[in-house]
């Protein structure tokens, strides 16, 4: 129920996922604070709490979240969002559209696969889908017309300024030049590092070995009997699908960074091998030792001499060649943003100035309610009966199937306590104002009094884009009921000594 939906319902809404943890921290029973582990911990014991509602939320009632988001850029230049539509998002989708059908087609095959890359597909795809939406989103509302003729607006008022001031006197010319310079060493890094970067084993593997990740062992007066030796992790990862990705990803990577970017083992593979990905992937494998079993590679010739540790090196080299633009052309395009952000204080001083997330706490406040899509209002929540009719879909959905268990749960006739007293319903998810992003996932949703009535998990579709613009007609957070939490805890999970100490009201 944590991932109801699956990649079919993420970023959408209406939703039903039960998407929560439960832990326990254990702390010394002397000091209540931090200790190893002991069979005499016993459970911290917080100075506050917060208190579990069990009353929940109506329409347009106050609503808060507290969490610790990732990054947003709403600052941005219509250039800089420019290059994240056309480069970044459009990479990430274009990439893992390939790597996600390969997955796919071996986790439908073999469950033994699809529990080895069930996270890595989630992660993958988590973003693919955000990526899609984000573009979608920009497109519609016309961002980067908007971006750009704002930044119209602040030309007009630099050139009012009698005095000149450096720290915002932007050069937009200057930054569509600089953007537009950076764009193919830019459009090749994001490749490489969809195509290289812990794609398969092996290039994790390659990698690894060179940029000092592998432990190195022996003794440490004699250089050379060292060596780096592989931790066994064959039951993490599927042979075949390796070797399929590893060839898909160099194929891919060929076709669409310019040349400049390719590294020298291409030569290799058009020379012996005529092009073909598939026949230089096998060769690879047979001749490389970086996924046999237990074996030391040693500071000597033959390591330096393997060819999988040859590619690693050329990936390496071009990597850093990209690096080397980059790193120039982004410290260049930094100072002109500063002072694009910079003049956008100034001029409009007398406006409250909402700060870009960076990674540390933040409160976010505002109120339960839904949007209108297109002529249809979304609703603030779901009930039971919604996930019941997924359920019945699950033939035509595979990420709708669930427990017999919870078609008998959710088709009850009274759900007694966890029931709204307002709507009479089973409430699951619902949907608030409150601004999140990547990082807020778990974050809790209080009301007006301070009490937890959900946790959040997720944004809508519409939202997607909220990292560079903030929609506050558009951009919802979707969290679950604490309810449903309880309700699941108490049917399914039986967790009465949890529920007791919860004691929500």
């Amino acid at each position: 129920m944590g991932k109801f939906g699956g990649e079919t319902d993420n970023w959408m809404w209406p939703r039903q996922t039960a998407d929560f943890s439960v832990f326990r921290i254990y702390a010394d029973p002397k000091t209540n604070g931090p200790a190893p582990y002991s069979k005499d911990n016993v459970p911290y014991h917080p100075e506050h709490w917060a208190p579990v509602s069990l009353e929940g939320y109506k329409d347009k009632d106050f609503a808060m979240t507290i969490g610790y988001p990732g990054s947003t850029s709403r600052y941005l230049s219509s250039y800089g969002i420019q290059e994240k539509r056309d480069v970044e998002n459009s990479i990430r989708v274009q990439a893992r559209d390939i790597k996600l059908a390969i997955m796919k087609k071996y986790m439908d095959a073999s469950e033994k696969t699809r529990i080895q890359y069930e996270d890595k597909y989630v992660g993958a795809a988590n973003y693919w889908k955000n990526a899609m939406g984000m573009n979608k989103c920009i497109d519609s509302i016309g961002l980067v017309r908007q971006k750009a003729e704002y930044e119209t607006k602040i030309q007009n008022w630099l050139n009012s300024q009698t005095t000149k001031d450096a720290s915002v006197n932007v050069d937009f010319g200057k930054l569509s030049k600089l953007y537009a310079d950076r764009k193919p060493s830019y459009i090749a890094s994001n490749y490489w590092m969809e195509s290289f970067w812990k794609t398969s084993e092996f290039f994790k593997r390659s990698l690894d070995i060179l940029r000092g990740a592998v432990e190195v062992q022996g003794p440490k007066d004699d250089e050379t009997k060292q060596y780096m030796q592989f931790k066994d992790n064959s039951d993490e990862w599927n042979l075949a699908l390796d070797k399929e990705m590893t060839a898909a990803m160099l194929k891919n990577y060929a076709a669409k960074v310019p040349a400049d970017f390719l590294p020298g083992f291409y030569e290799e593979i058009n020379s012996k091998f005529g092009g073909d990905y598939t026949k230089y992937t096998e060769w690879l494998y047979k001749k490389s030792n970086l996924l046999k079993k237990d074996y030391k590679f040693f500071n000597n010739e033959k390591t330096t001499s393997d060819p999988g540790i040859l590619l690693g090196i050329e990936l390496m080299k071009v990597y850093a060649k990209m690096g080397e633009t980059l790193a120039t052309a982004q410290e260049a395009i930094q100072n002109e943003e500063k002072k694009l952000c910079e003049a956008k204080v100034q001029m409009e001083m007398d406006m409250p100035h909402y700060s870009d997330a960076n990674f540390t706490m933040r409160l976010s406040y505002g109120q339960v309610g839904g949007y209108m899509m297109g002529q249809y209002n979304s609703g603030y929540y779901t009930a039971a009966e919604s996930i019941v009719e997924k359920m019945k879909r699950a033939n035509e959905v595979e990420e709708y199937k669930v427990e017999p268990i919870m078609h008998e749960l959710m088709t009850a006739k009274d759900f007694g306590k966890y029931q709204d007293k307002t709507t009479g319903k089973m409430q699951l998810c619902f949907l608030t104002n409150n601004d999140i992003t990547g990082g807020n996932s778990g974050s809790p949703m209080f009301d007006g009094k301070g009490r937890l009535i959900g946790l959040a998990f997720d944004g809508n579709w519409d939202s997607l884009s909220s990292d560079i613009n903030f929609d506050r007609r558009l951009a919802r957070c979707i969290g679950v009921d604490i309810r449903y939490v309880l309700f699941l805890m108490d049917k399914w999970g039986h967790a009465d000594r949890l529920l007791k100490e919860i004691n929500a009201k």
